[in-house]
């Protein structure tokens, strides 16, 4: 046997715009899957033909399925391949597809909901493959695309998402998103190649339990903690008890060999507080989505509703559209200014400019075009601040850490947009008018809906200037090139 010296660099993915495309239109199709009951979601009990409350868990289970796999999925990503694990999230997502296209009840269409959960990780770990494959100047760029389909892919699915159930049967939904998700697995089959880095290792098995159980007790208290009562035993018991197990599952990962997530490198100053950074971010964008919806959709009443706008679902969808557009528009601005002046000053920026937008929102609250000019600026802030998190990360881990940092970055982003979900709902129901036998939103709680999403942008701002500089990791394109040792045959 004879050793060879070669790069960790592998020639597979030979066009870089081909495989951009490819990965891009993943993150979209994940995101377009996230936002799809969204509309829908008023009127899952009649589909259903069960409660209000049970419905939820059609939301609640896609939301808890994707926190879950983000983290697992960067680490499978890391030990036995991105493309294989992108593979594995695409098709769950088909086989769910198809469970909620042909089930009508309840049971079935939260086991579909929490298949296309699964699909959250191809992101975060698409992310990653770009970072492996692409030649260095192309790497900022790309990341910065990859993260805004975020929010352009909800974005552009909200009328889609609305306008279906207005002329078709309900479930032509999910057929769209199999049709979809199989084209795009086949695009990935035909046209990624897989990476050739890998970290070797065995799967922490009792590392996952323990942050499974940990994350959907919390998350579970979370986003049902007010239809439970937040003071009540149940609500109570899953958060304190999911504390507890991530305190468990915290000390298991410090004395694993190779654990799920590195939590010593996670400690690291300058990702710890990425991380965190991350959750206000990730709060500061589902604050926006979650009150602009509703207040378009809020009648306009003379004498009783002045602030109401009156828009269809239909409607209310394409006022929104611009905004998750500007975030992929923000994405070479992005690169742009993180190859200027790094990504952590990109960061700081993108927040900035999202708690502009949230004041914006405080005054343009009257008419539908005001409130997308709130929304662009703000989700402009989101799409720079999204591109330049998974960069001031992948500056500050070694590549063989990079699927597995992107997937707890990702999971820190949820973890923020749940908490403002549950948040939201909150504030949305404390301050009401009654009209038509209904309790609905005044505008004193959208405007404290404002102001919370405009504090934790702030927040956000506060924690990046706290990030230390590091000129070594500033420049996320730098060339990684790890010598690898590989077998060949005399």
């Amino acid at each position: 046997m004879q050793l060879v010296s070669t790069s960790s660099k592998r020639v597979g993915n030979a066009n870089p715009t081909v495989l951009i495309s490819v990965l891009c239109s993943c993150g979209l199709l994940a995101s377009f899957m996230m936002s799809l009951v969204v509309p829908i979601v008023g009127k899952l009990p009649e589909y259903l033909h069960t409660s209000s409350e049970n419905a939820l868990w059609v939301v609640t289970a896609t939301l808890l399925a994707a926190a879950v796999i983000v983290p697992i999925s960067g680490r499978l990503a890391d030990m036995f391949g991105k493309r294989r694990v992108i593979l594995f999230s695409i098709g769950s997502m088909i086989v769910g597809s198809v469970v909620c296209a042909l089930f009508d009840s309840l049971g079935p269409m939260i086991v579909g909901r929490a298949l296309q959960g699964i699909a959250a990780g191809v992101i975060p770990v698409g992310i990653s493959l770009l970072r492996d494959e692409l030649p260095p100047h192309r790497v900022s760029g790309a990341i910065a695309t990859m993260s805004a389909t975020l929010g352009v892919g909800g974005a552009i699915g909200m009328p889609i998402a609305a306008y279906i159930p207005e002329h078709f049967h309900w479930q032509v939904l999910f057929w769209v998103c199999a049709v979809l998700a199989i084209i795009v697995f086949a695009t990935v089959l035909i046209f990624v190649a897989e990476s050739a880095h890998r970290t070797p290792g065995s799967f922490d098995t009792i590392g996952t339990i323990l942050m499974t159980i940990g994350l959907i007790c919390v998350l579970l208290a979370i986003s049902k903690g007010k239809s439970w009562g937040w003071t009540g035993p149940i609500t109570l018991g899953l958060g304190i008890g999911g504390v507890i197990v991530l305190l468990i599952w915290g000390a298991h990962e410090l004395r694993a060999t190779t654990p799920l997530v590195n939590l010593r490198l996670a400690g690291q100053r300058k990702v710890l507080l990425t991380n965190v950074a991350s959750i206000f971010t990730g709060f500061s964008l589902m604050g926006l989505q979650l009150a602009a919806s509703p207040l378009m959709q809020t009648p306009h009443v003379p004498g009783a509703l002045d602030f109401g706008m009156g828009q269809s679902m239909l409607m209310t969808g394409w006022w929104l559209v611009p905004g998750g557009l500007t975030m992929m528009l923000m994405s070479p601005v992005s690169s742009r200014l993180i190859g200027r002046f790094g990504p952590r000053y990109t960061l700081m920026l993108g927040c900035s400019v999202i708690g502009v937008g949230y004041l914006s929102a405080l005054a343009l609250i009257h008419e539908p075009w005001q409130l997308m000019i709130a929304a662009i600026i703000t989700f402009g802030g989101v799409g720079i601040a999204y591109s330049a998190m998974p960069a001031l990360i992948m500056g500050a881990v070694p590549v063989s850490e990079m699927g597995s940092a992107n997937g707890f970055n990702s999971l820190m982003r949820s973890i923020g947009t749940s908490v403002a979900s549950a948040l939201m709902a909150t504030v949305l129901t404390s301050s009401v008018v009654h009209l038509a036998g209904k309790d609905i939103p005044d505008l004193t709680a959208y405007r404290m809906v404002f102001i919370l999403g405009f504090a934790a942008a702030a927040i956000a701002v506060a924690l990046t200037v706290a990030i230390p500089r590091d000129d070594k990791s500033e420049n996320v394109v730098e060339t990684i090139e790890e010598p690898v040792t590989v077998a060949a045959a005399d």
